[in-house]
């Protein structure tokens, strides 16, 4: 069953809506009455259901069902007449003795549920209510919503209201044993997902997500819908030269003006690719408030010396003075700071107003804390906070994530917290304002905007409820769509705290089960009431720069055209036509196998139904080739996934349209059809008609290599007899090379570059048949080697073709840095880790490249992969740069203090020394041979720390959240310690552990408190500890020595409980029993599980976290870094 949406604070003596246990039967009972008018009122404001859009204005009727000698039902459900509402057929559902419960129960029922078709659906907003005929302002009235259907054709409440008190005539709800029930329904049509138009619905349109950028899109649409900034954005300076990409204000500018004029979601890249992310920083999830603070300061600092300086401030800024006055002297000091958002505390504060309570509240400075006055000494004080005046749009930043120092951990605060529509900061004669504040202006806001999170500390999901114009309706801006909302919506369900869940069976359950609600308010924004008319002004093109307008309306008629030509691709086929001149300028400069790239030749769109010779004039028009001058090739994919021109075009092939010619000749179904032109020059360069073609004819394509300057170029192609010998062409190929005409050259066909290269040398002396080449073969030629060849790094074709297939670029950076490229390497795929280095040594200037350690980049991530590259561990660069089923270009180097293979054989382990006389802990790094002992650790460690005495011994422990899980043998071999997760614990011996008597135990002691919002769990913290018990000993003994180990004074020690813990569950201790007897087994399975705890308050300094608390799951700070 699902579960029905329910008001965000139920009364206490509201059961919440749930069906009727016989829905099932409920219809059976479907009589032919004639329905009952139902009175169309004016619709009210209803609740919508979560994240589903519904029409503007649905239809609302209400209906009244008088039932006349109530008592005397004898049934134990009663229908009504049915009504229509939306069209629909509706009944109310009672049951007069309560539905398994002392309460009445009513639902509101669709009549003709059974005769539905399938798969039938609708939403409603109704309420029911029992009307008091003598007194009506003590009608009792309950509402909800519901999607109804089939498995849950009615919805309402089982427990509606006592039944000692509906039968209770003085109470004014059965008179004369009439009971008067009304009935407000407002059917509401849903409307689906994927065709749901924001623009066309609420006149606004969304943003889309990049995959975790919900935070930034719901704080950009507040940001967007305060028109006195967009206004300033728009106003900041940019030029036509700008690229969006590169500039924060044109990216703003852009997407701000998409937002205003565009009719479709927006797209985010342009302004994430302008603060410097990467994909990677897209898909990490942020703060909004923090992402708040960083853009207002960057944008700040943008606006600086410009028409708009000083926006951020205007709109923003507010000051409150920090005070500290003495009680007893007359000394007082403040100190006045600005603001740009105000943190509140939720956790403790009912509403808005109790947390600007308790941010004004006065600390007393007394006994210990007292108030170093100057001149005056230590004096009790008054110590608090102010304001001076508050800004025109105040941010208030709801501390919904705080750390849990018991937990160690950061949690949310979903505690229900309220707050107003309108906001009065003069309240209480201005309570919250300094004596310096300017009390003429009038400190009343109104809600604008509510900033959403919805799930837990581990993440979730956030949007923004926005009144645009602060009138009364509200939008509810959740990435791409926007919807109307009421204003329940955007306040009471966003308030938090808990929400009653409706029992699935409730004839038998009837306690309300409560769950807490994960969705709530995380960001305010007010506007100050005098301030309005200024903030929300007009914003219209004329403040839009004129060069703006002109580009993005240009991309708006590229994406129009785009759009346009989709929607009519079916129509047109797209022709690439590739050219002499097109190999001429790209063989040796983009590309060097295969003979063009068709993304960059000439291509035609042309209509389907188009004849090919009509094609032919316009590539005449176009190229200046007469159409008889023309011959067109269609190229092929061969087996060896080489593209090559096949054959030339057939006569009867020209006359077909070009449609019916793409889908003839394209055997893998390509959408375009791609032609070579051939086109015949005679020795004056004049087009002549293309030569006549035999079986017996050979087109061949020559490319030349010149091994001096590593250059392959395009030289030219030319028919050649099959039964023809490559030697009777020389002479031709000498003067398409420009050498003389006896010059010897060598000749190579390229066969093949996938996945190696195959290019192998021609026999000269045998036919072109023999060598088994025809159409559109390629022949490599050079002049013929000589024995000086080892002056050239790459001599011949083959070895320059290898070459170029396995360069590769790469970009170092430094692991420590590893935003920021520091240099870049042409190498070859085919390295080895010694290669790279090697080359990474010379461009460092390091003398021995062993030191250099590199790492691979994660492409997903964008980062550097947690583990270095192992020596020798990949054959090739090719494999240092693979991630998954993607290729890298970047690598990670760090110059290591040893060499590589002689730091591979070895492990360093942290571990911490604990000082046996001091409170002193000491980290020490630890590098040993892998194959070396504790022992070794440990006599390592000796030579490091400070021993109370020469001849201590250590021991090494492994320390788990404040547990100690293992001693480690001195011959245990260190290469299979973790101290990745595990702490690595060092410490002395004490001699009375040397020389246990056969009685005594040595005994895990551990500090603990018990979590009172985690039903009392045990939290382990603090250092652990082992301790010696003797036979008999008490624990008023075992105290004693346990305070002297500690140091802890006698009025803190006395508020220690002590328990004997097994399993987490503690068994306290009273000062006279025998702990001894409580820890008799030796063998424990997991001696950590059964321990002494000592339950006291964690007085030991807490670990710093980061500045802003609300930080909850993010790894990463926001920056922008441009």
């Amino acid at each position: 069953m699902s579960i029905a949406s329910a008001r965000s604070e139920p009364r206490k003596d509201e059961e919440m809506l749930v069906p009727h246990p016989e829905f099932n039967n409920s219809n059976n009972n479907n009589d032919a009455i004639a329905p009952m008018e139902a009175t169309v009122g004016r619709q009210e404001t209803v609740s919508t259901a979560e994240n589903r859009p519904i029409i503007e204005d649905p239809p609302t009727s209400k209906f009244t069902w008088t039932i006349e000698h109530f008592s005397r039902l004898n049934v134990r459900k009663h229908y009504s007449e049915y009504f229509i509402v939306g069209g629909y057929k509706w009944r109310i559902l009672v049951f007069p003795k309560g539905n398994n419960v002392d309460q009445l129960s009513m639902y509101l029922d669709v009549a003709d549920s059974s005769i539905l078709p399938y798969g039938w659906s609708r939403y409603a907003h109704f309420s029911l209510a029992i009307v008091n005929q003598i007194h009506p302002k003590y009608t009792i009235r309950k509402e909800t919503q519901h999607q109804f259907n089939a498995r849950e054709s009615d919805w309402g409440f089982t427990s509606f209201m006592p039944l000692l008190d509906l039968y209770d005539s003085a109470k004014g709800y059965l008179v004369n044993d009439t009971l008067v029930v009304e009935a407000e329904v407002t059917v509401q049509r849903v409307l689906d997902y994927w065709t749901y138009d924001s623009k066309k619905e609420t006149g606004f349109v969304g943003l889309k997500n990049q995959g975790a950028t919900c935070y930034m899109n719901s704080l950009l649409q507040t940001l967007y819908h305060m028109p006195y900034f967009r206004k300033a954005v728009y106003h900041m300076p940019t030029t036509e030269n700008d690229a969006p990409s590169n500039s924060i204000p044109l990216a703003l500018q852009s997407l701000f003006y998409k937002l205003q004029y565009s009719d479709t979601s927006v797209s985010t890249k342009d302004l994430t690719k302008s603060f410097g992310w990467d994909t990677y920083d897209s898909f990490m999830q942020h703060d909004v408030q923090e992402l708040n603070r960083v853009l207002c300061e960057k944008l700040e600092d943008k606006m600086k010396g410009t028409a708009v300086e000083g926006t951020i401030q205007q709109l923003f800024e507010g000051h409150h003075m920090n005070y500290i006055e003495c009680i007893n002297v007359d000394y007082k000091s403040t100190r006045k700071e600005s603001f740009y958002d105000l943190q509140l505390d939720v956790k403790g504060c009912r509403d808005v107003y109790a947390s600007f309570d308790k941010y004004v509240e006065v600390e007393k400075l007394e006994g210990d804390n007292k108030y170093h006055a100057e001149n005056y000494g230590l004096q009790e004080a008054q110590k608090g906070v102010l304001f001076i005046d508050f800004p025109p749009v105040l941010q208030l930043q709801l501390k919904r994530f705080e750390y849990d120092f018991m937990r160690d951990m950061m949690v949310k605060i979903n505690d229900r917290y309220e707050f107003p529509l309108q906001l009065d900061l003069d309240r209480e004669s201005g309570r919250y304002l300094s004596p310096d504040a300017d009390r003429s202006v009038r400190n009343l806001y109104t809600l604008h905007s509510v900033l959403v999170h919805s799930g837990g500390v581990h993440g979730g999901h956030y949007y923004a409820f926005i009144r645009p114009t602060l009138s009364d309706q509200w939008y509810k801006f959740d990435d791409e769509r926007v919807t109307k909302e009421e204003t329940k919506r955007a306040l009471e369900e966003q308030y938090g705290g808990e929400e009653e869940l409706p029992q699935t069976n409730p004839g038998f359950n009837n306690t309300p089960f409560k769950f807490t609600k994960y969705s709530n308010a995380y960001m305010l924004v007010y506007v100050r009431e005098s301030d309005k008319d200024k903030i929300i002004c007009n914003v219209d093109e004329k403040d839009i720069a004129e060069h703006l307008r002109v580009r993005l309306k240009k991309e708006q008629e590229e994406k129009e055209q785009k759009r346009k030509e989709k929607a009519e691709a079916h129509l047109y086929t797209i022709i690439k036509v590739a050219r002499d001149e097109d190999l001429t300028n790209q063989i040796g400069k983009d590309i060097y196998f295969d003979l063009v790239d068709h993304e960059k030749v000439r291509t035609f769109r042309i209509q389907k139904q188009i004849s090919f010779t009509s094609f032919k004039e316009d590539v005449a028009k176009e190229f200046g080739i007469p159409v008889q001058f023309q011959r067109f090739w269609l190229w092929a994919k061969r087996q060896n996934h080489t593209y090559r021109p096949n054959r030339p075009l057939t006569t009867l092939e020209e006359s077909q349209s070009v449609g019916y010619l793409r889908e003839s000749s394209n055997k893998a179904h390509v959408a375009e059809l791609k032609l070579f032109l051939e086109v015949e020059n005679g020795p004056d360069l004049r087009v002549l008609p293309p030569p006549e073609k035999t079986k017996e004819d050979i087109l061949l394509f020559f490319k030349l290599y010149d091994p001096e300057k590593e250059e392959l170029r395009y030289v030219g192609r030319s028919f050649v007899r099959a039964s023809g010998k490559p030697s009777e062409i020389i002479t031709k190929l000498n003067a398409m090379a420009g050498f003389p005409p006896n010059e010897e050259i060598d000749l190579f066909e390229e066969i093949k570059f996938e996945p190696n290269v195959m290019c192998e040398l021609i026999e000269k002396r045998i036919s072109f048949r023999a060598s088994q080449l025809e159409d559109g073969d390629i022949i490599c030629f050079q002049k013929a080697l000589t024995s000086d060849e080892e002056m050239y790094r790459y001599p011949d074709v083959p070895s320059f073709l290898e070459y170029v297939h396995n360069r590769q670029i790469v970009h170092f950076r430094r692991l420590d840095k590893p935003k920021e490229d520091d240099f870049c390497l042409e190498l070859s795929k085919l390295y080895t880790y010694d290669d790279v280095v090697e080359r990474v040594a010379q461009q460092l200037g390091l003398a021995d490249p062993s030191k250099i350690r590199l790492t691979s980049h994660n492409c997903y991530s964008q980062q550097p992969k947690p583990q270095p590259i192992k020596y020798r561990s990949v054959d090739h660069l090719s494999d240092m740069l693979l991630h998954y089923n993607q290729t890298s270009d970047i690598l990670y180097y760090e110059v290591l203090d040893i060499p590589l293979p002689e730091l591979e054989g070895l492990k360093t382990l942290k571990v911490a020394f604990h000082h046996a006389t001091k409170d002193e802990v000491s980290v020490h790094s630890i590098r040993l041979p892998k194959q070396s002992t504790v022992g070794d650790v440990i006599n390592e460690l000796k030579g490091k720390v400070e021993l109370s005495n020469p001849n201590a011994d250590l021991r090494l422990l492994e320390v788990f959240y404040h547990k100690i899980y293992k001693i480690f043998p001195l011959n245990e071999k260190i290469e299979n310690i973790n101290d990745q997760y595990w702490t690595l614990r060092a410490e002395e011996i004490p001699e009375e552990e040397k020389n246990l008597g056969p009685q005594d135990r040595l005994i895990h002691v551990y500090h603990f408190t018990r979590d009172a919002s985690q039903n009392h769990m045990v939290q382990n913290f603090g250092e652990p500890f082992f301790l010696v018990i003797h036979e008999g000993e008490t624990l008023a003994d075992v105290k004693e020595r346990i305070k002297k180990k500690l140091q802890v004074p006698d009025e803190e020690f006395s508020k220690w409980n002590f328990a004997f813990l097994s399993l987490g569950r503690p068994d306290y201790l009273q000062d006279s029993d025998i702990v001894s007897t409580r820890f008799q087994k030796r063998d424990v399975y997991g001696a950590w599980e059964q321990y002494l705890g000592l339950e006291h308050n964690d007085s030991a300094p807490k670990k710093a976290h980061q500045g802003n608390q609300n930080r909850h799951t993010f790894e990463k700070p926001v920056k922008i870094y441009n």
